[in-house]
């Protein structure tokens, strides 16, 4: 659907996690962060290799890096608006995370010397994968149905610290890789079959904050997370998601009730997240994405994600 404010273009960067097909339809650039194996010189993007063969590559024991965009990059994508005569409005990567906004604002800052009369709005949304995906569904709606740039950069500015990130991993390797736990944490871990569960806090840092024994166990936690703090009731249901907390109706309005759900090669744990929400909740799942590549080399393969609209992070 075309943006029937016309007068802007979103951004976004392939550290959102959203389909290709979907950014395309609703014609949002995507500035691409990058990745290598170790011992190859070439260079990709998340679209540039299959997320079943990057995959299978570290599970083989391969080991990816990752890369920010350059200034470069993001000016080339901006300037090619701005020289249509159009606003930009960037929706970006988790500054906790990753250096990418840091290379859109710089971009952005010499452009807007040479192109004065025209706006770019720069986000650092502190959210990531499909939280950040979150956050641009949400706005592209309202820019497709109208919404200025300046009230669609406010609108994602009071979304994104709402977004809650709720995930857990397969197994401790990548995050001991990251050195986010100790060797000896993740190899005892491994062992006992703990699994973590962390979420992205307000400054944009991953955060420990449980731990599971096995797997769907870390999966119910994710859901509970989801009962005891979404922004969300449901009309006309005795069950009420979020009981201690009864939503605004306004703010349940304003920021709609989406939530998604970002895998790592294990699409049946995720459907199995998505049927434990339904049948506890009464609420289906409004996506569920790929985590790529980039993302998944430091979280690694199995790793499942929650993302929701919600009283507090």
């Amino acid at each position: 659907m075309a943006n029937k404010n016309a007068s802007y273009v979103i951004v976004t960067d392939s550290g959102a996690d959203m389909p290709y097909e979907y950014l395309d339809a609703h014609g949002i650039p995507c500035v691409d962060l990058t990745l290598h194996f170790e011992g190859e010189n070439i260079e990709m993007k998340n679209r540039e290799i299959r997320v079943s063969d990057f995959y299978a590559r570290m599970r083989a024991g391969e080991v990816a890096r990752t890369s920010a965009p350059s200034p470069a990059a993001f000016a080339e994508t901006f300037e090619e608006i701005l020289a249509q005569g159009k606003d930009v409005l960037y929706l970006g990567f988790d500054t906790g995370i990753s250096a990418t906004v840091n290379s859109a604002l710089i971009a952005a800052e010499d452009l807007r010397e040479k192109y004065p009369e025209r706006k770019i709005f720069v986000l650092d949304s502190l959210c990531a994968s499909a939280g950040l995906g979150l956050v641009i569904v949400q706005t592209v709606k309202r820019a497709e149905d109208g919404m200025s740039i300046e009230d669609a950069y406010e609108f994602a500015k009071s979304l994104a610290p709402q977004v809650a990130h709720r995930f857990t991993v397969e197994t401790l390797t990548y995050l001991c890789r990251g050195g986010r736990v100790s060797k000896t944490a993740a190899f005892a871990g491994n062992m006992l079959s703990i699994k973590p569960v962390l979420h992205v806090d307000d400054a944009g840092k991953l955060i420990n904050i449980a731990k599971a024994r096995g797997r769907m166990k870390s999966l119910s936690m994710l859901a509970d997370a989801f009962g005891e703090t979404a922004l969300h009731t449901l009309a006309g249901s005795e069950i009420a998601v979020g009981a201690e907390y009864m939503a605004d109706p306004e703010d349940a309005a304003k920021y709609d009730t989406t939530y998604m759900i970002s895998q790592a090669d294990c699409m049946e744990d995720a459907q199995a997240l998505a049927d434990m929400i339904y049948k506890r909740f009464g609420r289906k799942v409004d996506m569920i994405t790929d985590i790529g590549p980039v993302i998944g080399s430091h979280a690694g393969p199995g790793t499942i994600a929650l993302f929701f609209v919600a009283t507090r992070r």
